[in-house]
């Protein structure tokens, strides 16, 4: 293992020694890439120092034991040892989960989609539920949001909801929410009191960056229209709101949450970015999933990954088996505990594949 770390840290010096060079700085591509390995590397130098010295301390103690003059120093070396040798398979095992490749979209911020789907005015209220669900997690991770657009439901929530989410490693966290959602409950509009099923499907698609993907504006169609929702006077009275068609790929992005057409436009340019680079993203990764055949990221965005029973207080992940009887909390944005689950089993998977490399 430390023959690995040796390498990173040679690699990590090298690092350091190319983000100080001026050709580096001034392409933003390559510059911008260099910073986040930098950044990656230095936790991994940090653990390393943190092994040789354990490593270090247990030779150290095994050294004075083994000379046994001193019974006060071999009772202290006793004590080092022990803690030594408890703490040093912990610190590998965590370790060799840091050594395993990362994937080079996980630090990326997202834009998420929620839709509701089979279910009516129930599906598009669960869809607001989900949305408020995504919005305290985000919240509670540091994160900031924002609504790019939206189409309200009927009866309250949404039939549609788009929003960006910038932080760190968002990608890298939300992408195990991709996939189609359930709820069993009675609707307020049941009078008989039986428990429906409705669904809402979750997108999360990571934003590209103008060097991911190039955009001819030749190939975008642009209308502009009257924005519809919250928003005060001006809403519905100036064509503000912008809608982009990429006629190669048919994939449409509009925005409406600025009052300014610029800055509308700007932002439905960032949605149909990323959309065009997750049309690449979902081919490869379903390439990847026929290889590894990974039970939390399959590539099939269409799959039933979670259900929301509110009889019985309980939401299910269907993809690792996990029951959790903690709906309210869950649906008021404590999601960490579901998303650990699921990194662990895709750690776990990973490491298998890897395990040569140790």
């Amino acid at each position: 293992m430390l023959d690995k770390l040796n390498i990173i840290k040679q690699r990590f010096d090298e690092v350091a020694d190319l983000i100080i060079q001026p050709d580096i700085i001034s392409d933003q591509k390559k510059y911008v890439q260099l910073n986040k390995e930098y950044k990656d590397l230095k936790t991994l130098v940090d653990k390393r120092s943190d092994y040789i010295e354990l490593t270090n301390n247990l030779k150290e103690a095994e050294e004075i034991i083994a000379d046994g003059s001193d019974p006060e120093m071999v009772e202290m070396a006793k004590m080092q040892y022990d803690e030594s040798k408890e703490a040093l398979p912990l610190l590998e095992e965590e370790i060799k989960v840091m050594l395993i490749p990362k994937d080079p979209e996980d630090a990326k911020d997202v834009v998420m989609e929620i839709r509701a789907g089979t279910g009516g005015d129930e599906a598009s209220i669960f869809a607001g539920d989900l949305y408020r669900m995504y919005a305290k997690y985000c919240e509670s991770k540091g994160w900031k949001s924002n609504i790019i657009d939206l189409s309200e439901g009927t009866s309250g929530g949404y039939k549609e909801i788009h929003f960006e989410v910038m932080g760190e490693d968002v990608y890298g966290t939300l992408k195990f929410e991709a996939g189609v959602h359930r709820v069993q409950r009675v609707p307020q509009t049941e009078t008989q009191g039986r428990v429906h099923t409705s669904a809402a499907t979750v997108m999360v698609i990571p934003e590209a960056e103008d060097f991911d993907v190039q955009i001819d504006p030749k190939d975008v169609r642009v209308d502009f229209f009257c924005s519809s929702g919250p928003g005060g006077q001006s809403v519905n009275t100036t064509y503000s709101a912008v809608r982009l068609t990429h006629i190669p790929t048919g994939l449409v992005a509009q925005c409406q949450d600025q009052k300014s057409q610029h800055k509308n436009k700007e932002k439905a340019f960032k949605v149909l970015r990323s959309r065009l680079y997750d049309m690449e993203l979902a081919k490869k990764q379903e390439a990847d999933a026929a290889k590894r055949n990974s039970q939390v990221s399959s590539g099939d965005r269409s799959a039933k990954i979670r259900t929301y029973n509110y009889p019985q207080g309980r939401v299910t992940d269907h993809r690792i088996g996990l029951t959790l009887y903690d709906l309210q909390n869950i649906l008021n944005g404590d999601i960490q505990k579901i998303i650990d689950e699921l990194r662990l089993v895709e750690n776990t998977e990973k490491l298998k594949e890897a395990s040569e490399i140790f």
